[in-house]
């Protein structure tokens, strides 16, 4: 070897010292490349797992490929909580079968102390002592050799923690655990909200399908009707064809006839039946049984057709109603015997020739299997009709031989006839088959602009989707258009108005667009339009701003000059669209953007707007846990006798105080209520505490007179009349008499369902219930609810009090309003006195009731458990 390499040989002693560093060295990089595949594992279980529980298994599972991991849990916990919720739970020692533990009760512990603190925890039992006085927490549960927590934030927002920890003094966790199950940590949050959002999109989509498979279940039922109606229809034709060729065959028109009856009901027994010229013998022309043999002529007795022909009407005779014929002596005993011995369903049908009873059709079965309905009776006695038809013209056959030529030209005409009827007859099948495409097209289109609608524009947008899904190069996009000023439209100038309005609508974003995009209607003043197929997102934007531009246009209606205008959210499709119901959502949220940033423009959708929707979906979870733990906060207000200041009743109401936002607006509260199908709800809560509370009151507590608490009702309640009874229930359960009730319904919730409620305000009025219209005035056909309704009081809308006594105008309306009570029965309440001047102004023209903050302000009741069973169950 020469001297140049001798250089770079290590002695024996260099390279045990070497080696050591580099198997720590491959140590740290093979530790490295866990961490990094537990990352990667994570990140894929975002989009691989669909469900939390399983989500949980399999990060223990990754964290315990790089650390000792055996004894596992995962807990969170909202900021305004009471209570942990334990997602995941694994230990040898301590089983956890309660998913939610008491936040106080955890408080003290390492759990409360990464929940309260936001810092992770390294814990050695053989530093208990030191480690207590340092971070002051105790021990809950079995205590652990080692221990590591770290926190789970959302942002800088605490949400939970994770913990691993170890029973076994053989196992020792080092600070490159904690980094590394801390660096693990930032990632699971996100993988959590993911998995999240696939399980609310999942549930979202199984819902659709089950709704899907319900409207095809109903076409099918409506296709087997109208199979069942064509069928009936088919076989009365040939009835008919059968009634004109008659007299020239009758055994084969009975066979015929036997024929269509068997596809009709089931006749596999058929005979007819026909009296002698004396009235005294039946014969039977017609015999068809698989029993029996052809009887002969025989006397009249007490049978079944003996008693069809005296009753001379159809009859449906089984077992059932045999022994009560046989007892009223109708029918023979060995008739009934028969009848009862082989269960026979029996159908006789009286034949009617010129007023009189000539015979009977009939048909029977053996057995219990079938068994004839009163339909099949219903159908019987048409066929008898044609059959009497058919024997009369047979019995004048012979008279009508001696008119030979009279009868060719009888025949011709009846040939005329029914070649007429049979053109009227496929003249009504063509309109049927042309109803039947129509019945199609309005299926699929809208009946009053005719664009495509819902269904329709979903079925085509899927079909973008999955063309997006095989060729991402292709652009798409969804514009959401919302139209201003439709609903003054309406109520000024009527709803042919507004159909001419949305029409004249239609035709203007159709002269916008090309001719393979789609145009549809979802309803009332939405439209959506299927960009299709475009080469740049500028011309998105182009089609947008002429359908702004177009609609600004002057609109005449009615010969009336009206301006609109329009709002419209834009969703592109991606990859990651899965369903219609996704991108319409989407730009549906970006038209309220638009609507909100001052209406007359087109916004892009982004993913912040989807996490504005989540805040507010957050807010709603808010209400419901805050109705269902009775977190909110109840006063009371009079309405108070202006002549000696008692009070007539009490209006209670509730006021929400979010945890963090503070006090929410009324309005938007039950905004929150309405949107999230908890109104009625709400109102029942109410109305508990309004019953609690009139239970507390002594009877004589107000002046002498018998209490009355006012309440504000949804007018949802009005309209199924399940929910009036549980209105009705709930004030009976508690004790309290209806007459100590009041309620009162906005007018503006009465202008939208009118129509349906009177029933239901009646029947409150019958129980004794005392009813309010409050706030009258603020809607548009106040005067016809004084007329119509059978309100005890009026309560006149704040804002006509409030510009008292400077309105003479609305001195003037309020005076009306008084005038009118005088003769329709029922007393006005002043709303919104809050001063002085307005209280002199109502007393000069002898307002006798009113509210206010200058009366009385309203005043914060102590808190009340109140039981907030819900009636969702009812709602439904």
């Amino acid at each position: 070897m020469s001297s140049d390499s001798s250089k770079y040989e290590l002695s024996e002693e260099e390279l045990r010292e070497l080696i050591p560093q580099l198997q720590q060295l491959t140590d740290k990089y093979k530790r490295a490349e866990r961490v990094q595949k537990a990352l990667f594992n994570i990140s894929e279980l975002a989009s691989s797992v669909s469900n939390l529980s399983h989500l949980y298994t399999a990060i223990h599972e990754i964290i315990g490929d790089f650390m000792e991991a055996e004894n596992f849990f995962v807990a969170f916990c909202d900021a305004d909580s009471e209570y942990v919720n334990m997602a995941y739970f694994v230990d040898e020692f301590d089983e956890q079968v309660i998913k939610q533990l008491p936040a106080e009760k955890l408080k003290h512990g390492f759990t409360g102390y990464i929940l309260n603190t936001g810092n992770h925890i390294f814990y050695r039992n053989e530093d208990k002592e030191e480690f207590k006085r340092q971070v002051q927490v105790e021990e809950i549960g079995s205590p652990p050799h080692e221990l590591l927590g770290v926190p789970l934030k959302r942002g800088n927002q605490v949400i939970g923690a994770m913990v691993v920890q170890t029973y076994d003094p053989n196992v020792a966790y080092t600070h490159e655990d904690l980094e590394v199950l801390l660096f693990v940590s930032q990632h699971i949050v996100t993988t959590v909200d993911r998995v999240k959002n696939r399980e609310l999109t999942e549930r979202t989509i199984r819902e659709r399908t089950r709704q899907l498979r319900q409207i095809n279940d109903d076409l099918q039922e409506e296709i087997l009707e109208r199979q069942k109606v064509e069928s009936l229809q088919q076989a009365l034709f040939e009835i008919s064809e059968l009634s004109a060729t008659a007299g020239k065959d009758m055994d084969s028109f009975y066979e015929a006839l036997h024929d269509i009856l068997a596809r009709l009901i089931s006749a596999p027994n058929c005979y007819i039946a026909t009296l002698d010229e004396t009235r005294e013998y039946l014969d039977f022309p017609y015999f068809s049984d698989t029993q029996a043999l052809m009887p002969g002529r025989r006397a009249l007795g007490l049978g079944l057709t003996e008693f069809v022909i005296r009753k001379g009407q159809a009859e449906l005779i089984d077992p059932s109603r045999i022994l009560s014929l046989t007892e009223s002596g109708e029918i023979d005993v060995s008739v009934a015997q028969e009848i009862l011995q082989q269960a026979n369903s029996w159908l006789g049908s009286p034949l009617i020739i010129d007023g009189e009873v000539y015979g009977v059709i009939a048909v029977q079965t053996y057995g219990k299997s079938a068994k004839y309905t009163p339909r099949d009776l219903e159908l019987l006695r048409f066929v008898s009709h044609h059959i009497a038809v058919a024997l009369e013209r047979k019995f004048r056959a012979d008279a009508i031989q001696a008119y030979n030529e009279q009868l060719e030209e009888r025949v011709e005409a009846r040939t005329q006839e029914l070649n007429e009827a049979n053109e009227v007859l496929r003249q009504q099948i063509e309109e049927r088959k042309e109803i039947e495409r129509k019945l199609i097209h309005d299926a699929h289109h809208d009946a009053l602009t005719d664009l495509p609608n819902r269904a329709m524009f979903t079925s085509r947008l899927e079909l973008a989707i999955a063309n997006k899904q095989r060729h991402p190069e292709n652009m798409f996009a969804v514009l959401f258009i919302d139209l201003d000023r439709f609903k003054i439209i309406n109520d000024t100038l009527g709803h042919h108005a507004g159909d001419e309005f949305l029409i004249e609508v239609s035709k203007r974003i159709t002269h916008c667009i090309r001719g393979h995009d789609l145009l549809a209607r979802l309803g009332g003043d939405e439209f959506v339009l299927l960009l299709d197929a475009f080469a740049d997102s500028n011309d998105v934007q182009e089609v947008s701003a002429r359908i702004i531009q177009s609609i600004s246009e002057p609109f005449i209606l009615d010969g009336k000059e009206m301006y609109s205008g329009a709002s419209i959210g834009i969703a592109h499709l991606e990859n990651y669209y899965r369903s219609a119901d996704e991108v319409i959502r989407d730009a549906d949220a970006a038209m309220y953007q638009a609507k909100s940033l001052g209406r007359g423009r087109y916004v892009m959708f982004d993913k912040s707007m989807r996490e504005r929707l989540l805040e507010e979906l957050e807010l709603e979870n808010e209400f419901r846990r805050s109705l269902r733990d009775s977190e909110f906060e109840c006063y009371i207000q009079p309405i108070v006798d202006l002549r000696n200041q008692q009070p007539l009743y009490h209006e209670i109401y509730v006021r929400w105080v979010h945890p963090t936002i503070g006090k929410v607006a009324r309005e938007q509260f039950r905004q929150v209520a309405e949107h999230s199908g908890l109104i009625l709800d709400l109102d029942m809560y109410q109305l508990r505490t309004a019953c609690q509370l009139l239970a507390s009151w002594p009877k004589t507590a107000h002046a002498g007179r018998e209490p009355r608490i006012g309440v504000n009702v949804s007018i949802n309640h009005l309209l199924q009349a399940s929910l009036v009874n549980k209105i009705l229930t709930i004030i009976s359960e508690s004790g309290v008499k209806p007459s100590q009730l009041v309620f009162e319904f906005d007018e503006n919730d009465l202008n939208r369902r009118s129509q349906y409620i009177l029933p239901a305000i009646k029947k409150l009025k019958r129980a004794g219930v005392t009813l309010v219209l409050d706030n009258f005035g603020s809607g548009l056909a106040s005067l016809s609810y004084l007329f119509s309704y059978p309100f005890d009081f009026i309560k006149i809308d704040h804002r006509f009090i409030k510009s008292l006594p400077r309105s003479l105008r609305n001195v003037k309306l309020i005076q009306s309003v008084m005038l009118i009570s005088g003769h329709l029965k029922f007393d006005v309440i002043a709303e919104g006195i809050d001063s002085i001047s307005q209280l002199d102004a109502l007393k000069e023209i002898e307002c006798v009731y009113g509210q206010g903050r200058f009366l009385e302000p309203p005043q914060l009741l102590p808190s009340m458990q109140v039981n907030t069973e819900s009636h969702s169950a009812e709602a439904k």
